[in-house]
Formats: structure tokens, C-alpha cells, sequence
């Protein structure tokens, strides 16, 4: 079964995908945090190497990864719809 497009979901089914995307943010964040936290490591015990470069491309993807969510937010607001806390 296909997934249906954000334009095409209803306002209910649009604050459903908003509160699913939630713990995927700050799921991101935590594992932005850890991956800094290595290259903070390898940078104080080997100086800058492979082992650094890995998780900074890790990073690249999860910062440019979730594309959805934006234009959920432009959805929710075009519709005047407020985020599911």
C-alpha cells in the first residue's frame, strides 16, 4: 500500500505524523550528542583521524535527513494547526 501524500492527509492524520515525529527528533538529538561527544574523545586522545570523520558524517545525515518534517511544519501551520505536546 502506498503512503499518502502530507498534502493529501487530514488534519487528524496530520497531528498523528506530528506527534510520531517528535521522539524521532529528539531520538536525533541524543544521537547528535553522543557522536559529538566521540569526536570530542578521538580529537583529545588521537588528534583528528578516521575515527573522527566517521561520526561527523554521521551527523551530515541526521541533521539533513528528516526533509518530512519540514514540510509538515509548513503543513500544520498553513492549516493553523498547533503541535501535539
Amino acid at each position: 500500500m502506498k503512503e499518502k501524500e502530507l498534502s493529501d492527509l487530514t488534519d487528524e492524520e496530520l497531528l498523528l505524523e506530528a506527534k510520531k515525529a517528535k521522539p524521532s527528533a529528539i531520538t536525533n538529538a541524543l544521537l547528535i550528542g553522543f557522536l559529538i561527544g566521540i569526536i570530542a574523545y578521538s580529537i583529545m586522545v588521537n588528534s583528528v583521524g578516521l575515527f573522527t570523520l566517521i561520526p561527523l558524517f554521521f551527523i551530515y545525515k541526521l541533521v539533513n535527513g528528516p526533509k518530512d518534517t519540514k514540510e509538515l511544519e509548513r503543513l500544520m501551520k498553513e492549516r493553523n494547526l498547533k503541535n501535539p505536546q
